[in-house]
C-alpha cells in the first residue's frame, strides 16, 4: 500500500485494519517521508522510487504481490510494475494523473515550494493553511473561483495528521513529491505483458476528470468513476481479492529497530535487545542508543501508541503513594516493553521541574493551527528558563545557541506535539516512581 505525497502510511492506519482482514497488510513509508530516509540522490527521479519500493520487497523477502496506491502512490506503483512486472499480481489505483501542458505550467515551482524551519515559527502558519485549504481548491494555491473543490472541508484532526506528517518529512518532501509531477504519464502500451490493474477515481477527487484522458490501455487494464470514497475502496478491494489465493510469506525483520503490541497497542524500540532500557523526558522521544541499550518511545510520545485517552485515566488521588490510573497504566506498559526486550534494567529520566498543568499545555489540535504555535515558542522558551514557563532572571539557565537552531527548535516542538496530553501523564508516573525510590 504505497501512500501519496506530501503524505505518510499513517493515511492508510484505518485501512490497514479494514484489508488486513483478507490481506497481510504492509504500508512503507516512501523514501524520505514518515520515518523513511531519502534516497541518497541529489534530485531522484520516479524510476528511482520504484526500484527504492522493490528494493523494499526484497528486504522482506516478498517475491509477488498485490499492491494499492493513491495519486502519488499509483504513479510509483505503475512505475513500478512497468520496470519489474514480474512483482506485481495486480494493481488497484485511486486516481491516475495525466496533466495538460497547461496544467502543468500552473503548477511550476509554486507547488513546491522551500518547506523549512523559521526561527519564529512563522513556518507553521503557512504548512497548516496550505494543508487546510487544500481540499478548497486545486492546486492549494489557486483561489480562482474555478479550481474550488466539492470536497471542501475543515476537518481538524484530518488536517492535524496531514501537517504531523509534513513535519516528518520536511523539505524532503519537495524530491519525492518533485519526481511524481516530473513522472512519465505513460501507462503500458496495448499489448505489454503486464498484471491486471483497475484505476478508479470518486467523485470530488480532483483527478476523477483524468479518467477520460487516459486513452486505450492493455488487456486486463480498466478504469472507472466511482461516487464516493467508501466506494472507491470497495470497488479496489474486490479487484485486489480476485488474486488473494497465494499464501503470504514470512516477513523479515529488523532486529535493531522495531514495535511491540502491548495490550494498549504499539511500543516503538530501538537499540540491543538486552541491555538497560532507557527512558526519555516528558514530551521528548527516544534517543539514539548508546551501546548496550534499548530506548523506546514511552506510549502516546513518538511513534507509541497512547494509553489512554484525554477524557480517561484520570488525575492521581490526593495522599496515594502508588501510582493510579493513567499513571500506573504507564508502569504496567513500561514494565511490559522492558520484559519483552529482555532489559536487565530500566534507567529513568531526571524529572523536569515545574508545575505539569504548566509545563504541558494543551496540544489539541484546533481550527485555526494555533496549537503548533504554542509547541514552537515552548521549544524556544526551553532554551531561555527552567521551567520554560517562568521568565524571569531568578529562573534563566546559561544559553546553549545550538538550542535556538531551528532544526533543534523543530525537532523539541515536534516532540511535545506528538505527546499533547500524554506528557502531563507520564510526568505523574516519574513522579511517583521518584517518590517510591526516596
Amino acid at each position: 500500500m504505497v501512500h501519496q505525497s506530501p503524505r505518510s502510511s499513517a493515511e492508510y492506519t484505518d485501512l490497514l485494519q479494514r484489508w488486513g482482514e483478507d490481506f497481510t497488510c504492509i504500508a512503507p513509508d516512501s523514501p524520505g517521508f514518515g520515518q523513511s530516509d531519502p534516497l541518497p540522490d541529489v534530485k531522484p527521479e520516479i524510476d528511482d522510487f520504484a526500484d527504492a519500493l522493490i528494493a523494499f520487497l526484497d528486504a522482506l523477502g516478498v517475491d509477488r504481490c498485490a499492491a494499492y496506491g493513491f495519486h502519488s502512490g499509483g504513479i510509483i506503483l505503475v512505475t513500478a510494475l512497468k520496470r519489474h512486472p514480474q512483482r506485481f499480481l495486480r494493481l488497484a489505483v485511486g486516481g491516475y494523473a495525466i496533466w495538460t501542458e497547461d496544467e502543468m505550467q500552473n503548477f511550476g515551482e509554486r507547488y513546491l515550494p522551500e518547506w523549512h524551519p523559521s526561527p519564529y515559527g512563522e513556518h507553521l502558519t503557512w504548512l497548516w493553511n496550505r494543508m487546510l485549504e487544500q481540499s478548497w481548491v486545486f492546486p492549494w494555491f489557486d483561489t480562482r473561483e474555478e479550481a474550488r473543490l466539492s470536497v471542501a472541508h475543515a476537518d481538524v484532526p484530518k488536517v492535524a495528521q496531514a501537517v504531523s506528517e509534513m513535519l516528518d518529512s520536511g523539505n524532503a518532501y519537495q524530491v519525492g513529491y518533485g519526481a511524481v509531477l516530473r513522472a512519465p504519464r505513460d501507462i503500458p502500451a496495448i499489448g505489454s505483458e503486464v498484471p491486471p490493474c483497475l484505476i478508479s477515481a470518486y467523485d470530488g477527487d480532483p483527478l476523477q476528470a483524468h479518467i477520460d484522458r487516459l486513452g486505450e490501455m492493455p488487456a486486463g487494464w480498466r478504469a472507472q468513476k466511482v461516487s464516493t470514497p467508501a466506494e472507491h475502496q470497495d470497488v479496489s478491494l474486490a479487484f485486489l481479492q480476485e488474486d488473494a489465493g497465494e499464501v503470504a510469506p514470512l516477513l523479515a525483520e529488523d532486529s535493531e529497530e522495531g514495535w511491540l503490541p502491548l495490550d494498549h497497542g504499539l511500543v516503538h524500540w530501538k537499540g540491543t535487545k538486552g541491555g538497560t532500557l532507557v527512558l526519555h523526558g516528558p514530551a521528548e522521544e527516544l534517543a539514539e542508543p548508546g551501546a548496550g541499550e534499548i530506548t523506546i518511545d514511552v506510549p502516546g510520545h513518538g511513534k507509541s501508541d497512547p494509553i489512554v485517552s484525554p477524557r480517561e485515566g484520570g488525575d492521581l488521588p490526593a495522599g496515594g503513594s502508588r501510582p493510579r490510573g493513567s499513571a500506573h497504566a504507564f508502569e504496567e506498559s513500561i514494565s511490559a516493553a522492558a520484559a519483552k526486550l529482555g532489559a536487565q534494567k530500566i534507567r529513568y529520566p531526571k524529572l523536569p521541574e515545574g508545575d505539569p498543568a504548566r509545563l504541558y499545555p494543551d496540544m489539541t489540535p484546533d481550527r485555526f493551527g494555533q496549537y503548533l504555535q504554542r509547541a514552537w515558542q515552548a521549544a524556544r522558551a526551553q532554551a531561555f528558563f527552567e521551567p520554560w514557563y517562568e521568565a524571569s532572571a531568578a529562573n534563566a539557565i546559561p544559553l546553549d545557541t545550538t538550542k535556538l537552531e531551528p532544526a533543534a527548535l523543530h525537532t523539541r516542538a515536534r516532540a511535545r506535539i506528538r505527546a499533547g496530553y500524554a506528557a502531563r501523564h507520564y510526568h505523574e508516573f516519574l513522579e511517583h516512581m521518584t517518590k517510591d525510590t526516596l
